[in-house]
């Protein structure tokens, strides 16, 4: 197993540079390739290399925009894909991810409240993540509650919760946007997804989650393994079931609450990203786990990318753009899984 996650994390990072440095060389402002690296170099400390003709304006746009935008990117993906793998680990399920229990819509409905009463800066730039996590936290929460029998959580009465909680705070959602009028572009925006006017404070948000959910996932990764073959199984071979499932869920809706309270809401990360890496390097959830920040950062940047490019120097909305892509994709995870279970019609 260690030989293989050097192997398949050694090609990741390679591939997540070189995507970085791609994403980094390309924008809307002009700059060239030339200036980009030119400007970004001159900021490493210790590198003593002649000053360009380079404007401030041209620094801020690279060292401020881009950079932070790009590393926002690779946190937001990695944040989500490692709830996904977490979610579908738990759930032994496959179209599991970040969104099954209701959390996105939990967080919308934070933020939503506060766009529409104009109380989005009561506490500076940290007004929204801080609700809409709280409000994702006690989403979770009430579909815990909703789902306990006799004090276990049994799987499918947790996946029809949180389809029940998503649907009513969805339903909340659009109504608030409907008694918009000003605020209604803003709201919408919000609920699209979307990296733009972000800066390095919500970078600096983002990392001490990652720090935190990246050594719990893989302190678990072995129990997952053992989930594949049953809950009773699991007990039977030393696991703790009810307490892993609450703590790896706990853990994945925190790193959903996170990222989504700083991009928005951005869908199918968490069951693209876990999938794919499932069908490249197997079930092994202690190699899926350290994969899947990777590659969730990976799928998430290319994603971003597309989304201020395409129609620069008008942006997609980065949640516009992954759910272009991720819902052919779930729909053909349903088409095998119908095949699977013998049916064509």
């Amino acid at each position: 197993m260690r030989h293989k996650l050097w192997i398949y994390g050694g090609a990741a990072m390679l591939l997540l540079a070189v995507s970085m440095m791609v994403s980094l060389s390309i924008g809307s402002a002009g700059i060239s390739l030339v200036d980009v690296w030119g400007i970004l170099i001159h900021q490493l400390p210790g590198m003593d290399i002649p000053e360009g003709k380079w404007s401030p304006g041209e620094i801020a746009i690279v060292t401020q925009v881009r950079l932070s935008r790009v590393l926002l990117a690779v946190l937001v993906g990695a944040c989500l894909a490692l709830a996904g793998t977490g979610f579908q680990g738990v759930l032994r399920n496959p179209l599991a991810d970040p969104y099954t229990l209701g959390v996105a819509s939990g967080c919308s409905v934070g933020a939503a409240f506060l766009i529409l009463f104009g109380f989005q800066a009561a506490m500076g730039m940290w007004t929204i993540p801080l609700v809409a996590f709280a409000t994702g936290v006690a989403t979770l929460l009430g579909v815990f509650w909703l789902s306990r029998t006799r004090g276990a959580m049994q799987i499918e009465t947790l996946i029809l919760s949180g389809v029940i909680m998503q649907a009513f705070l969805g339903a909340f959602v659009s109504f608030m946007v409907s008694m918009s009028q000003g605020v209604v572009n803003e709201i919408l925006f919000w609920l699209m997804g979307s990296l733009a006017m972000r800066s390095w404070d919500n970078v600096y948000m983002l990392v001490p989650f990652l720090l935190i959910g990246i050594p719990l996932l893989l302190r678990y990764g072995q129990a997952l393994n053992l989930f594949v073959l049953g809950e009773r199984h699991a007990a039977h071979l030393g696991i703790r079931v009810e307490r892993t499932k609450l703590i790896v869920l706990i853990g994945s809706t925190l790193l959903t609450a996170a990222a989504v309270s700083v991009s928005g809401v951005i869908g199918f990360v968490g069951l693209v990203v876990p999938h794919l890496l499932r069908l490249l390097v197997g079930p092994d959830y202690r190699l899926l786990i350290p994969l899947s920040a990777i590659g969730g950062g990976i799928f998430v940047l290319w994603a971003d990318t597309l989304a201020r490019m395409v129609l620069s120097p008008r942006e997609i909305p980065l949640g516009v753009v992954t759910a272009l892509i991720g819902a052919p994709f779930f729909a053909y995870l349903l088409y095998r899984r119908k095949l699977e279970q013998g049916g064509t019609s």
